[in-house]
């Protein structure tokens, strides 16, 4: 019996950006991600990480994830379920320190 690989791949310009890995490597290849997404030689950004990871993850057998969303950690706080949020004292919101 074969192992499965799988593949995961994005484009971006030229750069081609080609990931395989088999289940038991999934984890290494998510550290790589992060490797990469803070190389300022690559264009590889962290939205390219964040993607890529949700889809990796997204990939994952079942009883990886029924463990994974099992020892999910917790946040410390929650933010309110329904209504608008007040913003009113924030003073400054720069949305470019994200790209």
């Amino acid at each position: 019996m074969t192992e499965e690989i799988n593949v995961l791949a994005l484009v971006k310009g030229a750069e081609r950006y080609i990931f395989m890995f088999n289940d038991s490597r999934r984890a290494e290849t998510l550290r790589t991600l992060g490797r990469y997404a803070s190389n300022p030689e690559l264009s590889f950004s962290w939205y390219d990480a964040a993607v890529l990871s949700q889809k990796i993850r997204a990939q994952a057998p079942t009883e990886e994830k029924s463990v994974t969303a099992s020892s999910a950690v917790k946040p410390r706080f929650e933010f309110p379920a329904n209504g608008a949020i007040d913003i009113s004292s924030v003073d400054h919101l720069d949305f470019d320190e994200f790209e």
